[in-house]
């Protein structure tokens, strides 16, 4: 392990300003090694997030059961962003450390380039990363609107509670067609009887009516289930609180972590660079005599 504390050995007579190196930049910003440690840092990502979702641990998942996800899972899954964010932007910052042009200059300054290099890795890392997500977000949202099998909610109606609507909307005989425009109505009543005012008697009062015409059923068991519902919608709005708050939280400090890892590792790449040390990229089986 290299020790950060050791000086870099630069000549006494060596002149202030880029070390000449064929090709090399004389610039104080390479932005061919930060381009290309942002590059391999924000794949590295994608692809351990495409790990974490083959087996349950994206921080966004379409099941209809991840409001029933346990403390455990949501702590793993935090981990789990924490972990692939320190490597993959320490990886990043590495390479741009390693393949940027050396400087001849004093230990603190080529110490502070270096990991301005690493920061500038982690914030291209990160846009890249943001403009591959909106993508994928947009390319499925395309597949899913030309999808005839997929049921979409409503126009106001929040997706965390689609199952809530249908529940309060349900009924033994089937209407002759959807009406999504009493979903969105239904959905925002509901949403506004989760808040910490509670729902108004006059909108209780329209919802019940609303029910009893839908379902078919008689007044009290339609007030009966506007109760249940709304309570049933308190608590999935409180689980989908709880994620969010837990999911922003470890996304925010696994971001912040991951500057410092940019930071420390394009030092490291930087004094392996200037002192020739090759790591060993290859293991073999076979003991060294």
């Amino acid at each position: 392990m290299t020790d950060l504390a050791t000086p870099r050995p630069i000549p006494a007579d060596a002149p202030s300003g880029p070390v000449p190196t064929p090709g090399g930049p004389l610039s104080y910003l390479h932005w061919g090694p930060v381009i290309a440690g942002a590059v391999v840092a924000a794949a590295t990502w994608l692809v351990l997030m495409a790990f974490a979702s083959a087996i349950g641990l994206a921080t966004v998942s379409a099941s209809p059961t991840w409001r029933d996800t346990s403390v455990a899972l949501g702590l793993l899954t935090g981990l789990w962003l924490l972990l692939s964010s320190l490597g993959s932007f320490a990886l990043g910052g590495y390479i741009a450390g390693r393949v940027r042009s050396s400087w001849a200059t004093t230990e603190d300054e080529v110490e502070f380039r270096d990991g301005t290099h690493g920061l500038l890795v982690w914030g291209l890392a990160i846009v890249l990363g943001a403009v591959l997500t909106g993508l994928t977000a947009t390319a499925l949202a395309a597949i899913s609107a030309g999808s005839t099998t997929t049921l979409r909610p409503a126009q106001g109606e929040p997706a965390f509670l689609a199952y809530e609507i249908d529940r309060l909307l349900r009924s033994e005989r089937r209407p002759e067609a959807a009406d999504p425009e009493l979903r969105g109505e239904a959905a925002r009543i509901v949403m506004r009887g989760i808040g910490r005012s509670g729902m108004p008697p006059e909108d209780r009062t329209y919802l019940v009516r609303v029910v009893a015409a839908r379902a078919g059923i008689p007044p009290p068991d339609a007030e009966r289930r506007v109760a249940e519902v709304t309570a049933a919608a308190k608590q999935a709005a409180r689980r989908a609180r709880t994620a969010s708050v837990v999911i922003g939280f470890m996304t925010a400090a696994s971001l912040a972590l991951g500057a410092a890892a940019a930071w420390f590792a394009a030092n490291v790449g930087g004094q392996h660079r200037d002192r020739a040390i090759s790591p060993p990229f290859r293991w073999s089986w076979r003991r060294t005599p």
